[in-house]
């Protein structure tokens, strides 16, 4: 086919066409089959697509009805039937359902009428119990999909249409787009390279290949979905594949990620298995005394089952024992609480994260768009040897021409920002939107007050087929510009960091826009000027450009390798202002008093940075401001003298940021010999035998040597490509939402979506929420334990019939599980949190405050459970034990002789089986054993009961009503001792006002609310199934007035005493004893050790 026919879109396109070119694994072959028609460029015409200008609005509505929309499929969600059969296989339920089976089948065979009642209600206890499990699984994988639907809404990904660059969400996007990638973004969808740019990809998420591969027009020109540029200037690729039919698509549908617990979640399943062996032990004492009592209570009557009830108790006692709910109480506290911290701009990518946020003891923030608020605007500068003040500085007026063209040639060609006049909804902006990197947004802002469009000015002298445009280099603190003029000459242009380039500047441009010496007067000038500006908490950055004659003068790698470091002219250097955040003040305050050290790691000059970490709060008079260049030579000894002292890192490399991380926290540093080597093996004469403990960041004998107590917990903030490591190596890495690249935010834990550290300061105080709503759970949760176990071993092995039956201890089980999860594991952060220090992390879960609680909680629950038990049949007046409330008569013919209390012939035989109902007609137990006197067949008068007749309850009567009200009232104390202790759980410490912010957690109310009204339900309706009698309104309200002396007892145990641990806590100045020995501590001594003539 030629290349100059006309091609109409519907002529060959389909489906697929542009599958066979997007073939997994296949790149060859692809490429043969693109070739085939003619490449990327037959390719668009068949599309009908311009590759300068992009799809038209109509183009994109045909191509949207005719090949869908960009949306993946979503990861399948295992199913509630599948969760449901997970929970009925756990061990614990599969004991109780067989013991259930058994009971039911000897309760049918020796009481057809009643005797299934207790096996049924222990399957359905079992079913309510498995089945909220399996809600909890299910809602927990609802709630997550909600939250990643959610973040996916503001995703953002840039494409040109009808000439002008839109961004858009990438689920907008159709076949025929042109995308617009810079270094850091995530392939949208499956692409063709377009342009004459050469990029890197790292595909490591789709094929597993760990290293970058190089893309461009002639070679390999496919990008693939799900993937990340690394770098790259500005490139164009042509869509082809979107939705299930792009290769992450097709991956997507059948990927099931694994959850995966917090490190929070091991340390509670450890507890619990511990708890659940003490249960074990008290299980087996338990049945053990039930079993006893089978001959020494009821003389070895219903032998069979007795000892199935008592293996029943005793399985039941193991289901209470062991607290799964702690477990659920951490994913309901995480889930609720990432809900949450959403909404306050914190977007949580890896679950432990939150928790781990919480105890923060270090936060390495960027400045630009954290700290400040990345509105950058140059106001003064230097220009061709002429000094602008903000006074003066405006539309470039009386600059000469010649120099403001040079400028803005530079400013225009040399950058890989742009700007977007629309919002997705293609709505005008109130101004222009800047995309990419905001200092050169500026700069582009600036040249416009002088008249020059940026986009007309490149358009005219870059030409990408010979031309190119090297992104920011961290290494030489520039990015740089070839450009090739249509004389044959050549241009460098490069920008950077003030003191970096102006190093490298033999020249400089005066006033004329000619090249002119530069000496050493006028450097000291220029250098005066940047330092007064960074003073003023300016950022400062020089442009430079250097010349050659010919293109032939240039290295022969200067497509890798630009010649932009050396015999450079200078052009100017700009003063440019970013405002503080309004709120970052008060948030780096409130992170300082909450024990956080907070520092300041920047590629500005030191005293740019200082004076904006001065007007933050976060240098200090006694805090340190270094550099990188100096940093990176110390040993580890020597950054360990200072370390506790730095709080700004000037002028700092993305590895400076790792080696700071990595030598607060530990992690990444070498632990072996072979670690160390090979982290090193670039370095030339370097050897382990004498070099681990004199390179950074150290050798891993030698740095827990240091630090016994383990390191800090650091935060680290990043936005750009480069601070993946940093972001990984952090305990909990930090990207931003607005400026972050899609490789930073790969790397990192949370994502702060407004870019601001006030929003890191909330991240800090959920995660104490979390940390603490977990505490209280489990502080409720051990004393309801701990009461449950004791009164039904004691009551057991005091003869007495179970206080808590299977059935309601099965009940007692899903308040303190699943409703005391929900209670307590959803309160909001208070400022009181962040009004005390972090924690270690080697800190008990359970304070010392909490033990007092918990000790103090429990003494009160059992005394009165106990007093209940032995004595509260007769306080109450009722029958102890379970009784009988209402007898029926079952034989007629019997007779018994009161005066022997035998049974008797007609004869001697005064008492009778219908006599129960002559004195105790409908009623029951408390009758039957009354005193009365009976008649006699001689006369005499005899006083005694009916019960003392031999056998006469066995032999005349059946108990057509059973009386559990002895039971029922411990069973109602109990529960309302949990329902009152709840509230004395929300507070760990002294707090007295267990009810304050009450009104606000509605869900605690709730679950307050729904356990009464089942209370209510369970005693007045739960019969012979849960073994309760309805009780009186005095009986009620006796019952709930003793569970309401948990809040007195509340009250009073914390006018006990007992404070935190001190050493449970991190302090920065203990932990600064990991200082060595004669380690550094004045300013000279410090500067001596930054081989520096001065500390700032």
């Amino acid at each position: 086919m030629a290349s100059n026919t006309q091609i109409k879109p519907d002529d060959m396109l389909n489906q697929p066409l542009l599958d066979a070119l997007n073939v997994e694994q296949a790149k060859d072959e692809n490429k043969k089959k693109l070739m085939s028609i003619n490449g990327v460029e037959g390719l668009s015409k068949l599309i009908g697509v311009s590759i300068q200008t992009g799809l038209t609005d109509a183009q994109v509505v045909t191509l949207r009805g005719k090949f869908g929309i960009n949306q993946f499929p979503e990861s399948p969600m295992e199913s509630f039937l599948s969760l449901l059969f997970k929970a009925l296989t756990d061990t614990t339920l599969l004991i109780l359902i067989a013991a259930a089976t058994v009971s039911l089948i000897i309760g049918l065979i020796e009481d057809p009428a009643e005797g299934w009642l207790e096996g049924t209600a222990i399957f359905i206890a079992v079913f309510l119990v498995s089945n909220i499990a399996a809600f909890n699984d299910y809602s927990k994988q609802l709630q997550f999909r909600a939250l990643e639907a959610s973040s996916q809404k503001d995703e953002r990904a840039s494409v040109l249409r009808d000439g002008a660059i839109h961004r858009i969400n990438p689920k907008e996007i159709v076949v025929g787009d042109i995308l617009i990638l810079q270094a850091g973004d995530m392939i949208p969808a499956d692409a063709i390279i377009c342009d004459d740019s050469t990029v890197l990809a790292n595909e490591s998420s789709l094929t597993g290949e760990p290293d970058d591969l190089k893309k461009s027009k002639d070679k390999d020109c496919f990008l693939l979905s799900s993937c990340l540029i690394t770098e790259a200037e500005e490139c164009r690729a042509l869509v082809i594949g979107i939705g299930t039919h792009s290769q992450w698509g097709k991956i997507k549908a059948n990927l099931v990620s694994e959850a995966v617990n917090t490190p929070l979640q091991d340390k509670l399943e450890d507890m619990t298995q511990t708890i659940g062996y003490i249960g074990m032990v008290a299980s087996f004492g338990t049945f053990v005394a039930l079993v006893v009592s089978i001959w020494a209570r009821h003389g070895g009557k219903d032998v069979a089952q007795g000892i199935v009830n008592a293996f029943i108790v005793a399985v039941t006692i193991v289901v209470v024992a062991i607290p799964e709910g702690l477990p659920l109480a951490v994913v309901i506290s995480l889930a609720y609480s990432t809900k949450k911290m959403y909404q306050d701009q914190c977007f949580i990518r890896v679950l432990a994260a939150c928790e781990t946020m919480g105890n923060a003891t270090n936060i390495c923030s960027d400045k630009t768009g954290t700290l400040t608020e990345n509105k950058m605007t140059v106001v003064e500068g230097l220009f061709a040897d002429t000094v602008y003040t903000q006074e003066q500085f405006g539309d470039g007026s009386t600059m000469a021409h010649e120099v403001k063209v040079l400028i803005a040639e530079q400013v225009a060609v040399n950058r890989t920002a742009y700007f977007v006049h629309t919002d997705q909804d293609g709505k005008p902006l109130p101004k222009p939107q800047c995309i990419g990197n905001k200092t050169e947004g500026a700069l582009m802002t600036m040249i416009q007050q002088w008249g020059f469009n940026h986009d007309e000015v490149k358009n005219k002298v870059y030409d990408q087929k010979k031309d190119k445009v090297f992104a920011f280099n961290s290494g030489k603190k520039r990015s740089t510009a070839v450009l090739h003029n249509a004389n044959g000459s050549v241009r460098i242009y490069c920008k950077g960091a003030s003191e970096w380039v102006l190093k490298d500047c033999t020249m400089m441009m005066d006033t004329k826009g000619n090249p002119a010496p530069l000496s050493d007067m006028k450097r000291n000038v220029i250098e005066k000027h940047i330092e007064a500006m960074a003073s003023r908490a300016l950022r400062t950055l020089v442009l430079a450009h250097k010349d050659y004659s010919k293109a032939s003068e240039l290295p022969a790698n200067w497509m890798e390798n630009p010649p932009d470091n050396t015999n450079l002219i200078f052009d100017c250097v700009v003063g440019i202002i970013d405002p503080l955040r309004s709120d970052v003040i008060d948030a780096v305050r409130t992170a300082q008093n909450a024990g956080v050290v907070v520092r300041m790691v920047t590629g500005d000059n030191v005293a740019t940075a200082s004076a904006i970490a001065r007007q933050c709060g976060i240098l200090t008079p006694d805090g340190l401001a270094i550099e990188g260049p100096n940093f990176r030579k110390m040993t580890p000894q020597e950054l360990d003298a200072i370390l506790p002292r730095i709080q700004v890192m000037a002028r700092s490399s993305p590895d400076d940021k790792y080696l700071l991380v990595t030598r607060l926290n530990g992690h990444g540093i070498p632990a072996t010999k072979e670690e160390w080597v090979e982290k090193f093996k670039d370095r030339e004469g370097v050897t382990f035998e004498n070099d681990r403990d004199k390179l950074l960041p150290g050798f891993r004998d030698e740095w827990e040597a240091s630090r016994p107590e383990g390191g800090d917990v650091v935060g680290v903030t990043g936005d750009g490509t480069n601070d993946a490591p940093a972001l990984k190596a952090a305990d909990v890495g930090l990207s931003m939402g607005i400026t972050g690249t899609k490789v930073a935010q790969g790397a990192s834990d949370i994502v702060i979506l407004d870019d601001k550290f006030s929003s890191i300061i909330r991240a800090i105080s959920w995660g104490r929420a979390v940390f603490d709503n977990i505490r209280k759970f489990l502080q409720f949760q051990l004393t309801v334990n701990l009461v449950a176990l004791l009164i039904v071993f004691i009551g057991s092995v005091a003869g007495f019939d179970p206080p808590l039956n299977s059935i309601q201890l099965l009940w007692v089980n899903l308040v303190m599980d699943t409703m005391g999860a929900l209670a307590l594991g959803t309160e909001a952060p208070t400022p009181e949190l962040l009004q005390r220090k972090p924690y270690k992390r080697q800190a008990s879960l359970i304070s010392r405050p909490m033990w007092r609680n918990i000790v103090c909680q429990s003494t009160f629950q059992l005394v009165l459970l106990l007093i209940l038990l032995f004595d509260g049949a007769n306080l109450f007046g009722i029958e102890e034990g379970i009784s009988c409330a209402k007898y029926s008569i079952k034989s007629s013919s019997l007779l018994w002789n009161p005066i022997t209390s035998a049974q008797a012939n007609s004869t001697y035989g005064t008492i009778s089986c219908k006599s129960f109902n002559t004195f105790c007609k409908d009623e029951g137990y408390s009758c039957l054993k009354a005193t009365r006197v009976l008649p006699t067949y001689n006369g005499v008068e005899v006083r005694k009961s009916l019960e003392d007749m031999t056998d006469y309850t066995e032999k005349c009567l059946t108990c057509s009503t059973k009386d559990y009200t002895h039971g029922t009232i411990i069973f109602n104390t109990f529960i309302f001792c949990q329902v009152f202790n709840e509230y004395t759980a929300r507070k760990l410490g002294d707090d007295m006002n267990m009810f304050s912010g009450i009104a606000g957690n509605y869900i605690f109310l709730f679950v307050s609310i729904f356990t009464v009204f089942s209370q209510v339900f369970l005693v007045e309706v739960g019969g012979d199934a849960l073994q309760t009698t309805p009780l009186t309104l005095i009986q009620w309200l006796i019952t709930i007035g003793l569970g309401a002396g948990g809040l007195i007892v509340g009250a009073l145990m914390r006018l006990i005493p007992i404070k935190d641990d001190p050493n449970s806590f991190f302090d920065h100045k203990q932990h600064s004893n990991y200082v060595v020995a004669g380690a550094a501590k004045s300013d000279d001594e410090v500067a001596a050790l930054l081989h520096n003539d001065k500390v700032v």
